[in-house]
């Protein structure tokens, strides 16, 4: 069975078809026949989008997200793979949860789903859980983090860095200096002691982030930095770069559009970690993801069950879904402000998060004998963003009731549609 797809913009390009059989582009070009025929005219053709931070809640929180519904939002934001964070319960600290995780993910099909390991055992961070089992396991696990909480001993740190490096892994860590973040609620500023919550100052994930890429030289390891929030954090990055240290960074969509002033609702659907900063801090990650400083889009989809979420301020948890929203949020802030051009898109959002994951069959280029994951992008299309309609089983999205620009028309995982027409398959 061969499809073609007919008209599609290559990256923003000029429109052509692409023929696609047992999984694999096969043709590019003019007037291709197939079996089944996708009219893809005027809308922009992406290599399948891939998430290098994502929550799945499965095992242990189903009444928050599955693998199924997750993957399911996934397909329907543009994604074909998805990296599932260990903060599972049980967490996914040995080779036996992860494979439970990557199993579900190939059972279902709406996306491929690749685990990334615990650093520590229970995310305790006293010691380090099982690396070398995870990297062996059938998950192949490349990507450890304890995200949601730090590795803050500087000491376990640097063990963890020098034990990825045999298999090639890297260490991604979440920027917070616990010490400097008790209690915190929101980030600190003028604004947070105006409206009396506990601030969590910049400072926080600048520190890490600074012991972090020094670590990593002196160990000559991989590094990747989790939701990169501040304007210092941007800087220390660029200039670890500069001295040619091997680390690599994540911006996501709520930090490149959303700032501070949304708390003064106190609403708590604006809770996020790390916490959303001010105005500077937004115009320095968009800059920082335009001059490549900052090298993916990293969704941090977070889904949390209504009663986590509606509650007063400092009772309700952190975090916020962003699958099916994302590719959106990068059209409006960096797009079509000509930030970056669709192309550089494909960069941040599929190719670099593919490489840092090591995630060898997807963030490849939309060329012949290349796997087909391909996403059918609408550009021109506005939606109104209702928290009933998305895939995920919850609902705590930023932005209901907002128009958001573009659409995801059609995904396609190794050439089968997982989304066409905007439904899933």
């Amino acid at each position: 069975m061969s499809t073609v797809i007919k008209g599609a913009r290559i990256l923003g390009g000029e429109a052509t078809d692409l023929l696609i059989e047992d999984g694999v582009i096969m043709q590019i070009g003019a007037d291709l026949t197939g079996d089944e025929t996708v009219d893809a005219t005027g809308l922009i053709a992406l290599p399948g989008l891939v998430d290098l931070h994502t929550h799945l809640r499965e095992p242990g929180r189903e009444d928050a997200e599955t693998v199924l519904t997750g993957t399911q939002a996934a397909a329907r934001g543009g994604f074909t793979c998805v990296f599932a964070m260990a903060n599972t319960e049980p967490v996914a600290d040995t080779a036996g949860v992860v494979e439970q995780v990557w199993r579900l993910g190939r059972e279902h099909g709406y996306a491929d789903v690749q685990p990334i390991g615990a650093v520590t055992v229970g995310l305790a961070g006293e010691r380090l859980a099982e690396l070398g089992a995870m990297a062996d396991s059938a998950a192949q696990v490349r990507v450890f983090s304890d995200d949601g909480k730090c590795v803050s001993d500087a000491v376990l740190m640097r063990r963890a860095l020098e034990y990825v490096k045999a298999f090639d892994g890297v260490i991604a860590q979440h920027a917070q200096e616990p010490r400097l973040t008790e209690g915190a609620q929101m980030n600190e500023g003028p604004l947070s002691g105006e409206l009396g919550l506990t601030g969590w100052p910049a400072v926080a994930e600048e520190a890490i982030i600074a012991r972090d890429v020094l670590l990593a030289e002196h160990v000559g390891s991989r590094l990747h930095v989790c939701h990169l929030s501040t304007r210092g954090s941007v800087e220390i990055v660029r200039w670890a770069k500069s001295r040619g240290i091997d680390v690599t960074a994540e911006v996501t969509p709520h930090h490149l559009l959303l700032d501070d002033e949304l708390v003064r609702s106190y609403d708590p659907i604006y809770k996020v970690n790390p916490p959303l900063r001010s105005k500077d801090d937004v115009l320095a990650v968009r800059e920082g993801l335009a001059d490549g400083t900052i090298d993916i889009v990293a969704t941090d989809h977070a889904p949390h069950p209504m009663e986590d979420k509606e509650c007063e301020w400092q009772a309700a948890a952190f975090g916020m879904i962003g699958l099916e929203t994302a590719l959106s949020i990068v059209q409006q802030t960096m797009v079509d402000t000509g930030a970056l051009t669709w192309e550089r898109v494909a960069e941040v959002m599929s190719a670099n998060p593919a490489r840092i994951g090591r995630a060898t069959t997807h963030g490849r280029p939309l060329a012949v004998g290349e796997p087909a994951h391909v996403v059918l992008y609408d550009p021109t299309a506005k939606r109104t963003i209702e928290p009933a309609d998305t895939a995920s089983l919850s609902r705590n999205t930023p932005y209901a009731g907002r128009e958001l620009p573009g659409r995801v028309v059609a995904t396609f995982l190794a050439g089968k549609p997982t989304v066409l027409e905007g439904k899933l398959q």
